[in-house]
């Protein structure tokens, strides 16, 4: 029989920024169910506040931490403070991002910017705050949240489809710094889920269509089928996995 205490979370606190809804929402809650406590992330401090209520109310243990993850100083004194004053920060679920779509010829210079703070800086600032405390101690999950973007491209996303692929080279590059130090730093590729990110897709019955023809598994994904993923790299479970990307993804970057 398996060693599911190998997956066994309790004791441990999980960070997770753009918990408050979405998929950021759903691994928190599932993280929580493993028996990790949360610190919920997000710069709306009413949403935040709202997330957190509805995951107390299923017995877990809540802390808030809202901070812009785009900025550098903010992220560090927030992630420093909380280790100060709470405790520390054993797993780093870095989820935060965002999508603007245009044909890459009219994309707006602005928006490519915005991208690449919320989807790539963000990692940075987030994860190596963390890592200057998981370095310290010896240990520590650090969990990127890519994209099938980081190996395929479509139309019109072109500047988030290289944001994704920098996501997955920096988790490359985080773990090759920090493997050393006793950290394991990987990255979940999520394929098409039904998420607030991608409304205006799910709403659209051609693209549907066109989606479950293309996806093996014939479907949107759901957002609670990420969690496993997550739990696994939390765990001591993955304590030999490192630079990493692993697809959930209905096959999608299987199939032609």
């Amino acid at each position: 029989m398996a060693d599911l205490g190998l997956f066994d979370l309790s004791g441990r606190t999980a960070l997770i920024t753009g918990s408050s809804q979405g998929i950021g929402y759903a691994l928190a809650h599932g993280l929580a169910r493993a028996g990790a406590s949360l610190v919920l992330n997000g710069r709306d401090a009413t949403k935040l506040a709202d997330a957190a209520a509805r995951l107390e109310r299923t017995g877990a243990t809540i802390h808030q931490l809202a901070f812009d993850v785009t900025d550098h100083d903010a992220a560090r004194a927030a992630i420093d403070g909380f280790e100060a004053s709470t405790g520390p920060i054993d797993i780093c679920v870095n989820n935060a991002g965002m999508q603007h779509r245009a044909p890459l010829e009219d994309f707006p210079s602005d928006a490519f910017e915005r991208l690449m703070r919320t989807n790539v800086s963000s990692v940075f600032n987030v994860g190596q705050a963390v890592a200057r405390h998981m370095i310290g101690r010896g240990r520590g999950k650090i969990i990127n949240i890519a994209s099938v973007q980081t190996a395929l491209a479509r139309p019109s996303i072109a500047p988030y489809t290289a944001t994704k692929g920098a996501v997955g080279n920096l988790t490359k590059g985080m773990a090759t710094d920090w493997a050393k130090h006793g950290l394991q730093c990987n990255a979940i590729a999520p394929g098409y889920f039904d998420t607030p990110l991608n409304a205006a897709l799910v709403a659209d019955p051609e693209f549907s269509t066109w989606l479950e023809k293309r996806t093996p598994a014939g479907r949107w994904g759901k957002v609670e089928e990420l969690v496993g993923a997550c739990i696994f790299l939390a765990s001591d479970a993955a304590s030999f996995v490192n630079g990493h990307t692993l697809y959930v993804d209905g096959g999608i970057t299987a199939s032609l």
